[in-house]
């Protein structure tokens, strides 16, 4: 389970360098367009509104990938606050087809089972009756 763990804190981190990445190029496309709507006399709302869409867009592209960057040090280091970010993150990556959907579809598989439970200081999951499970 350690190298699932690793793998996913590693992916976390790469797809999180994405997102900044992403929004630091929205940020440049936004200075550029912005820069082409510099001049008063072809300004128009919707060349200001094409720039406020890119800063916006880029903002949220950015925030997200450094929550990524994040969740995956934390996963890394077995933080046990970081494996609940990851499954709350992993929520929303369910919605980012394809890669997204793979990478919250591993962090449920990897973060709910037992062994990850222990990993992160947990104790495993037991029953309504309070018994341990059984395994035959």
């Amino acid at each position: 389970m350690r190298l699932h763990l690793d793998v996913l804190g590693w992916l976390h981190v790469i797809w999180g360098a994405f997102g900044v990445l992403s929004g630091l190029a929205l940020a440049v496309l936004a200075a550029g367009a912005a820069s082409a709507f510099a001049d008063p006399v072809g300004a128009s709302a919707s060349g200001h509104a094409v720039v406020w869409a890119f800063v916006v867009v880029g903002s949220v592209f950015g925030l997200c990938g450094l929550a990524m960057i994040v969740a995956g040090r934390g996963l890394l280091r077995r933080s046990s606050a970081a494996r609940a970010f990851t499954l709350v993150l992993a929520i929303a990556n369910l919605l980012a087809v394809p890669f997204g959907t793979a990478l919250g579809i591993y962090a449920f598989w990897a973060l709910l089972n037992d062994d990850a439970r222990r990993e992160f200081g947990r104790p495993p999951r037991t029953p309504a009756d309070g018994r341990a499970l059984e395994r035959t």
